[in-house]
């Protein structure tokens, strides 16, 4: 028997579990094609990065990292990949200030590493150079919205602070 449950704190103790993790929407647009695909320039890149988040009840909450890549040439889009990486994640006993931060900085932290091979892997398939996004600090954008939102309050009713 551990100390917790000896202890009996073992039931109020805050605890954080990931119950499931899915990719919930993928899709591929080569607008372009096939008269782009002849064109020898060099593309290039933006990468646009969103994070949604849902309580589904007490304890349940659904995040969304989603991620879009865009590739042009010659201001003609190449391709565009949007993704969007979910997870369905477990707080329980969680202090109401804690909640934020988590589903801010931990949970897309851990759903970046599936976004970021699902889209590496759709773009490979479709033909092209796999494109591996760079790692973010989730922690570091969740501070800067902080500092931005304080600095002008939000019309967001959620109360989530989230990167755009």
């Amino acid at each position: 028997m551990t100390d917790v449950a000896a202890n009996g704190a073992g039931d109020n103790a805050p605890s954080f579990q990931i119950q499931r993790i899915f990719l919930k929407d993928m899709s591929l647009e080569q607008p372009n094609a096939p008269e782009i695909l002849l064109v020898q320039a060099e593309p290039k890149l933006e990468v646009q990065i969103d994070i949604q988040a849902s309580k589904l009840d007490t304890d349940f909450f659904h995040v969304t990292l989603i991620g879009t890549v865009t590739t042009r040439i010659e201001e003609k889009v190449l391709f565009l990949v949007e993704a969007h990486q979910s997870g369905i994640f477990e707080m329980r006993n969680m202090p109401d200030d804690q909640i934020d931060p988590m589903l801010g900085i931990a949970c897309p932290t851990i759903l970046f590493p599936y976004l970021r091979s699902n889209i590496a892997d759709l773009i490979s398939r479709a033909g092209f150079q796999p494109i591996h996004l760079a790692e973010i600090n989730f922690h570091s954008l969740y501070e800067q919205r902080l500092a931005q939102s304080s600095a002008a309050p939000s019309e967001s009713d959620s109360g989530i602070i989230l990167p755009n």
